[in-house]
């Protein structure tokens, strides 16, 4: 089910992404150096645990779950949050709750790309990943 999704990714384009983090609360510092920092994302699938894993020059992150049950996360940027993930369309969408705020994060397959959509509130970022 999440077949198409496994694999090494690599970051190719970001837009927005500046203004998502603001809108999440991310101070400038961080910003600054997580907007800079380009990178791979790595899907496994194991049974019904999927591992999505990324790694970068700023931090290393990785979360582990099964499709539909809530999990805490801890976010590059330390928020503590609750998060569920569920395959809705062939898309990965990734619903994180903290303090009362909500940001969901779409990964999605397009023409042989990773598409990932992070959204909170009004504004939208989007980053593009290419198999590494």
């Amino acid at each position: 089910m999440c077949d198409a999704f496994v694999g090494t990714w690599k970051l190719v384009s970001s837009e927005n992404f500046d203004d998502y983090m603001k809108e999440v609360g991310v101070g400038f510092a961080t910003r600054k150096v997580a907007g800079m920092a380009k990178p791979n994302v790595i899907i496994t699938v194991n049974g019904d645990m999927i591992t999505i894993r990324s790694e970068s020059t700023f931090k290393n992150t990785e979360i582990a779950f099964r499709l539909g049950q809530e999990f805490d996360e801890v976010t590059a940027d330390d928020r503590k949050v609750k998060s569920t993930i569920t395959l809705d369309g062939g898309a990965l969408v990734q619903v994180q709750k903290w303090d009362g705020k909500t940001t969901t994060i779409n990964r999605k397959i397009v023409d042989d790309k990773l598409v990932v959509e992070c959204i909170m509130k009004g504004v939208t970022a989007t980053r593009i990943y290419e198999r590494a």
